[in-house]
């Protein structure tokens, strides 16, 4: 009964199961959250080989710190926590992790 329920049966997927209504939420979500994890990287990539990648005599400074950093590090991280908060905010849905009154995953 466990197995017909999960839509697994022995051990394939089955097209035919009734499937939980927060699974796609849940996938629209964490494709969401692997794109903001792919800008981040390619945020701080860009800003630390793009300006870091030349002699240190050519160097820039921004508050003490080189510009390949400042902008890589400090200011990636910021805007990565500003994007995340306004994604968690605007975005995702607030869903129940846990079952209905009558043990039911699947209402």
């Amino acid at each position: 009964m466990m197995e017909k329920e999960s839509g697994i049966m022995d051990g394939k997927w089955n097209k035919n199961t009734k499937r939980d209504w927060r699974y796609p939420i849940a996938h629209k979500e964490a494709w969401i959250g692997i794109a903001l994890v792919i800008f981040h990287f390619a945020w701080w990539y860009g800003f630390a080989y793009g300006l870091g990648s030349e002699p240190i005599e050519s160097y820039t400074y921004a508050f003490g710190f080189p510009a390949w950093f400042f902008y890589s590090c400090i200011v990636g991280f910021i805007v990565i926590i500003f994007l995340v908060i306004l994604i968690v905010k605007f975005i995702f849905v607030d869903i129940p992790l846990d079952s209905d009154e009558k043990g039911d995953p699947y209402s």
